[in-house]
């Protein structure tokens, strides 16, 4: 048994998350994770090949588990990969276009500390 939440795989030296699901557990490369959207006490995860997986885990969760991973929490509802981000728009209090065309708003709170996150980038 894994004893923790994310681990790094052996095999590859990747970071792999372990999320239960209705059908057992699941093994997610977090490299692929583009996105996670809060769903009320569920979480959505939008990968980079489209699929989408919907967990029984709030957003905080991911949040805590993902946050030395490169990901940023940009919304009360969105938690971003920032290899993802293809652009920031400056217009609207902030939106952010992502590599497969979706644009996510950017919330006034959470502005500078994503900015300043992309510029240390």
């Amino acid at each position: 048994m894994i004893p923790s939440i994310l681990y790094k795989s052996e095999s590859v030296n990747q970071h792999m998350l372990k999320l239960p699901t209705c059908k057992g557990l699941e093994f997610i490369d977090t490299s692929t994770i583009v996105r996670v959207e809060a769903m009320s006490n569920y979480s959505k995860l939008f990968f980079n090949n489209g699929k989408t997986l919907v967990v029984a885990k709030v957003l905080h969760w991911f949040e805590e588990s993902l946050s030395a991973i490169l990901f940023i929490r940009t919304h009360r509802t969105h938690l971003i990969n920032k290899n993802f981000i293809r652009q920031y728009i400056n217009a609207d209090g902030g939106k952010l276009v992502l590599c497969n065309g979706e644009c996510i708003d950017v919330s006034k709170r959470k502005k500078n500390n994503l900015l300043r996150h992309l510029c240390a980038a």
